[in-house]
């Protein structure tokens, strides 16, 4: 396997942790440090994509000062 051409391919990962609606005016108004309510509590699993495909579920993990996503799931064909 040539690992320098999987260096070079390029994958863009989105985490979904919930769902909102809301108008383009309020979001506007919105400053740094907002807050957003989701649909989603706190323990409830994300949703993983690469590039646009759900690929895997998750769990959000904080360390000290960062935040995470630990795989809890990989997603199946027929689950898509």
């Amino acid at each position: 396997m040539n690992l320098e051409a999987m260096n070079r391919v390029m994958v863009g990962i989105t985490v979904v942790l919930g769902r909102t609606h809301m108008p383009v005016r309020q979001l506007l108004k919105m400053g740094r440090g907002a807050v957003i309510d989701l649909d989603a509590k706190h323990e409830d699993e994300c949703w993983i994509y690469a590039n646009g495909e759900l690929i895997a579920r998750g769990e959000i993990m904080i360390v000290g000062e960062r935040i995470g996503v630990s795989v809890t799931r990989m997603m199946s064909q027929l689950e898509v």
